[in-house]
């Protein structure tokens, strides 16, 4: 630790960077009855403290290797730190990126100096075709987070929380990827202040670390989900894991609805919107908070970046309230006839419909699909589930149920009493020309499709839910289909509101 926190103190970074500054929370703070601060990396020159590392690696660099030039793959943050040091170095950097990459990212990165170059679908593709042209032309290979002085550039974000905030400071929450920031940050912070806890935040689809701790060693995830994409890793680094494992005291994973309601909090006090990745913090203070039922401590989060497509805001802010469990998502059976929403709606007395989807099936029994505001998070949404029971209505919770909240409170009314057989798949498409017809060409003419929704929030992937019809004598067959597809897929024949709002009745 000794020889990383020397690194750390000596590190090179202001020539581009800021000493960005600690905020209060003031309305979070409150809510939550601690004093939360803000590290506001988002403020650094590419909405990122990804420079800081990548600056200090390329600035050690020999004059011949400098001359040769940098190579990086990256589909975001890091791919504009390497740019803008380059720029700043006089150093040519290339930039391998998946063809998936928002274009929105690519022109960034062109506008500070950084050759594009465009490959394969995801970022291992593109990190090793990087690799086939070091040893093609020679380039310096700049890795992401697994390199020690791109860690210690890093911790230097450690070095400024210490010394901007010189009072007490129970803990600081810091998203983790492949687990550069945290390494470099814990390194130096437990060092100094071994009493400050820290604390890493994963997004719980991408949890390398989490992982790792549990086996006692680096594992590779068989998969990831890409909302957070700025700590979408499958496997934490080799270097960063050495620190982590030592320096790390909790491990906390927060879902998507949690994550967007980080967003809306961290909107709140800052006017600021991040991205997913940089509201991990918050978003972890808050499970915290729930879970240790700690009060009147001061915890810090550090703001890792504000690279968010203005696509993704709809997503954002459609679960934002989910996250904050201050919305329920019901599938509601009342009665068909005139007057039956009037009556469903006094029951709910004075809370507020969010939502309403609705589509006449037959002339007994109505399904809807409806949000509805409530107070007290999950107890207020089990008190509403038990009034609606003893009212006699049948109600099924839709709150946590991914494909009733990303496809079919869109799709209500598209029940068809003509299909049979009918296998209904979630997939997650790269968002790129020619994904759609790679599906089409594998699944042939053997079936029909009896239903396609695809829904995209300005990611590199899109969402599609899919019905197939499949005679049971083709199982097998489908099941080889999916894996030659290699798309991640989830079955949701059996999702009981794809049975209640779409299914042959």
């Amino acid at each position: 630790m000794e020889k990383y926190v020397k690194d750390i103190l000596s590190a090179r970074v202001y020539d581009v960077a800021i000493e960005s500054p600690v905020h209060e929370a003031a309305s979070l703070s409150k809510r939550l009855q601690n004093r939360i601060m803000l590290k506001r990396e988002d403020m650094q020159p590419v909405f990122s403290f990804k420079l800081r590392g990548a600056f200090n690696r390329m600035s050690q660099l020999s004059e011949e290797a400098a001359a040769r030039g940098v190579i990086a793959a990256s589909a975001g943050n890091h791919a504009q730190g390497i740019a803008l040091a380059g720029a700043s170095l006089g150093i040519k950097t290339i930039i391998v990126m998946p063809v998936t990459t928002p274009a929105i990212k690519i022109n960034a990165v062109r506008s500070r100096g950084g050759d594009v170059l465009l490959h394969g679908d995801t970022y291992n593709d593109a990190a090793d075709y990087a690799m086939k042209l070091v040893q093609k032309h020679g380039y310096t290979f700049v890795h992401a987070f697994d390199d020690k002085a791109v860690i210690a550039g890093q911790g230097t974000v450690g070095v400024e929380i210490l010394r901007q905030h010189s009072g007490p400071l129970d803990a600081v929450f810091v998203p983790v990827g492949g687990g550069g920031l945290m390494a470099g940050m814990a390194a130096y912070i437990k060092y100094i202040r071994p009493d400050i806890r820290m604390i890493a935040v994963e997004a719980e689809d991408s949890a390398c670390l989490k992982a790792a701790m549990a086996a006692g060693r680096r594992v590779k995830l068989s998969q990831v989900g890409l909302f957070a994409d700025g700590v979408a890793v499958n496997q934490v680094g080799k270097n960063t894991f050495g620190i982590l494992r030592q320096c790390v005291d909790e491990v906390i994973t927060v879902n998507t609805d949690e994550i967007c309601a980080a967003i809306k909090d961290i909107f709140d006090d800052t006017r600021t919107v991040t991205e997913p990745a940089g509201a991990l913090g918050i978003a972890g203070i808050k499970k915290y908070v729930q879970q240790h039922q700690v009060n009147g401590q001061t915890l810090m989060a550090v703001v890792t970046g504000a690279n968010v497509n203005f696509d993704r805001l709809r997503h954002i802010a459609e679960r934002a309230e989910l996250g904050e469990s201050r919305e329920a998502v019901l599938a509601v059976t009342i009665n068909e006839r005139p007057g039956s929403f009037r009556e469903f709606s006094k029951i709910l007395g004075r809370r507020n419909i969010t939502e309403f989807n609705y589509r006449y099936g037959d002339s007994h029994a109505a399904q809807i699909f409806v949000g509805i505001e409530v107070a007290d998070g999950e107890s207020g949404r089990q008190a509403l589930l038990e009034e609606l029971s003893e009212r006699g209505l049948k109600a099924h919770d839709m709150t946590t149920n991914e494909a009733a909240k990303v496809h079919i409170r869109h799709m209500v009314g598209g029940r068809s009493h003509q299909v049979a057989n009918e296998r209904v798949i979630r997939f997650e498409f790269p968002e790129r020309p020619g994904a759609l017809m790679k599906f089409l060409d594998l699944l042939g003419g053997r079936w029909n499709i009896s239903m396609f929704h695809y829904r995209n929030h300005g990611a590199a992937y899109g969402r599609v839910m899919a019905g197939i019809q499949v005679p049971p004598s083709d199982d097998k067959a489908f099941l080889q289909f999916l894996r030659e597809i290699n798309y991640p897929w989830q079955d949701e024949t059996q999702n009981i509101a794809y049975r209640m709002f779409l299914g042959s009745p």
